[in-house]
């Protein structure tokens, strides 16, 4: 198949469930009210409740639902064939994804940006909260964890990428090594932001303006990160040495290399620094410039495409049913963490996105519209793996383990079918891949901290009143990170994160459906969905935990491993719990609210 049909078959889905079905929605169920007052603007304090330009928090919505997911996820997915993935990325997102990102901004509008921890407590039991904010903490947990070990550099546990040398052991280019021509360039970016947060909210600048000044800085910064120079600094840094040809970093401790110990803390500073300033100081600022590096790397990428007009080659529809990740189903579904639907999207739009929207009728255009370009954005990662790197390299890199080396190399050979190289030097698309993807991933995990250490004082801060503090709660959340990092091996924990990703989704929808019955509004739209997505993914996590302890930990022989397999059990069975435990309290509502309104129509 040739790889402008499948960008016809996404562009498809986003015309019939943008312009169609999400329009017949909001038009029929939802009835935006244009004058109606927003929380963002009836409590508005310069922190959280802030009212956004519907352009800036679409740009917002964006850069902070679209991480590592729907660019990692694709590319571990085709393990299974292209078929099923690209099916799921397209289908998931025409009935399910942009369901909940809207509906969750909805929600979380109409009942004055209330979290998801006070609407469990009010539409389903006092108990839910608590039960929901530790399913969340544990869930963010795993997203910090899965996104860190890619972008910080993790513990190297693949045999082939260790190199003993004289009675020391390094790690070399195959394992989690940061790629020098990224820190520069994602630096620069950030202080662009910074910069756009001053331009907008103190100086009182036009948006265009402010964009095209931040935009231009980050993007001169990006190519100045890739001279040789500025490369052999960081190469210093790291401790970057060529051992039999091979890029090689020494090792500091378990099997934490210097570049990766170094790139974990550049992680950590930043994601503190997120969590702890305000929203408008450092996260919206930085995600919207960063959207436009992303926007611009998606639509380069798009008319590298069009002129390369690449084909699928050899790789195969379909490949296997039981995959290095485990079976189809429910991996597959679970794999696709963003792309087609994510629970984090849900947060992100009830407790951001909902607190700085200012019409109602913003909330279709930013909610809806953020996801479907999402589902573009997955496709074209789908597409770097299939098109750009092709089946024999993607199977002789082993990609399902290393997608964060797959992307940049696939994007960089979309992007140089129009010279991008030829212009601006070799290696710069490659660059840009790289800086690309780190953004993706960091300008969601500073979010996520900063979800973790609210979740984390409204559920125990009447107990230990220091987790109020937020650099307590902060600080609490980045060493547990930290430990997921340097334990635990990716694609076991990319499987639980996925799957827990997803059982949010799941729950919720079911949330929304609640409060959907609450107001005697229809709720089938989303009620299916949660039925499907929850059976999936309580699957997917009782497998993780089948494999952790009962294929994997036997296999063991040093205590880095073993505990990092207790650890993936351990916590894909309390996840499946928790979400159980929740779900029987809800189907009491579920009972209550249908009788109200069969009581309501007699």
């Amino acid at each position: 198949m040739n790889a402008l049909v499948v960008l016809i078959l996404a562009a498809i889905g986003v015309g019939v469930g943008y312009g169609v079905y999400a329009k017949s929605i909001d038009r029929k169920v939802i009835q935006p009210d244009p004058s109606k007052a927003t929380p963002a603007r009836m409590y508005m304090d310069g922190v959280d409740f802030i009212p956004a330009n519907r352009n800036v928090l679409f740009g917002y919505q964006f850069k902070s639902i679209a991480a590592l997911g729907p660019i990692l996820g694709p590319i571990i997915a085709v393990q299974w064939g292209w078929l099923p993935a690209l099916a799921w990325i397209i289908l998931g997102t025409f009935f399910i994804g942009w369901v909940q990102d809207y509906s969750s901004i909805i929600m979380g509008v109409r009942e004055e940006g209330q979290t998801f921890g006070a609407l469990s407590y009010r539409l389903i039991s006092p108990r839910a909260r608590n039960i929901l904010l530790a399913f969340i903490y544990v869930y963010l947990l795993m997203i910090m964890g899965a996104f860190g070990i890619q972008v910080g550099g993790g513990s190297i546990t693949d045999p082939k990428s260790i190199l003993e040398v004289s009675g020391r052991a390094f790690g070399v280019q195959g394992g989690l090594l940061p790629n020098p021509a990224v820190p520069l360039g994602v630096i620069i970016v950030t202080l662009a932001g910074v910069l756009a947060g001053q331009m907008t909210y103190k100086w009182k600048q036009d948006i265009i303006l402010t964009t095209v000044v931040t935009v231009v800085i980050a993007l001169v910064g990006i190519w100045v990160g890739t001279l040789p120079a500025v490369q052999n600094f960081f190469k210093a840094i790291y401790g970057y040495q060529v051992i039999d040809g091979k890029t090689a970093s020494p090792f500091l401790f378990l099997r934490v290399t210097q570049a990766g110990f170094i790139g974990s803390l550049l992680l950590l500073i930043f994601c503190y620094l997120g969590a702890v300033l305000p929203i408008w100081r450092w996260a919206q600022p930085i995600n919207y410039v960063a959207f436009w590096i992303v926007l611009f790397g998606v639509l380069g990428g798009i008319i590298g495409l069009l002129i390369g007009r690449p084909s699928l080659g050899d790789f195969p529809a379909y490949q296997t049913f039981m995959g290095p990740a485990g079976p189809l189903w429910p991996m597959l579904f679970v794999t696709i963490a963003c792309g087609a639907i994510s629970g984090w999207h849900s947060l992100v739009s009830s407790s951001g996105t909902a607190r700085q929207l200012e019409k109602e009728t913003d909330a279709l255009y930013v909610g809806g519209g953020a996801m479907f370009l999402e589902m573009v954005f997955a496709t074209l990662a789908f597409l770097t793996a299939t098109a750009g790197v092709g089946f024999a390299k993607y199977t002789e890199m082993k990609g399902w383990t290393v997608p964060a080396a797959v992307f940049p190399q696939g994007l960089s050979t979309f992007l140089n079918y129009w010279g991008l190289d030829a212009a601006l030097g070799k290696g710069f698309g490659a660059a840009y891949g790289s800086v690309f993807l780190t953004l993706m991933a960091l300008t969601i995990m500073h979010l996520v901290v900063r979800f973790m250490r609210v979740a984390s004082a409204e559920a125990l801060g009447d107990r230990f009143p220091i987790l109020r503090n937020v650099h307590v709660g902060t600080i609490i959340a980045l060493l547990l990170t930290i430990f997921l990092i340097w334990i635990v091996p990716f694609l076991q924990i990319w499987g639980v994160f996925g799957a827990a990703n997803q059982l949010m989704a799941s729950l919720a929808l079911l949330l929304i459906t609640l409060w959907l019955m609450s107001k005697a509004k229809s709720y089938q739209w989303t009620f299916w969905p949660f039925v499907f997505m929850f059976v999936t993914t309580v699957g997917a996590l009782l497998w993780s935990a089948y494999a952790a302890f009962f294929r994997n930990l036997p296999k063991q022989t040093a205590w880095q491993g073993v505990v990092a397999q207790v650890t993936i059990g351990t916590l894909a069975l309390v996840l499946v719990v928790l979400a159980i435990i929740l779900v029987a309290d809800a189907l009491g509502s579920i009972r209550r609210y249908r009788a109200e309104l069969a009581k309501a129509r007699r």
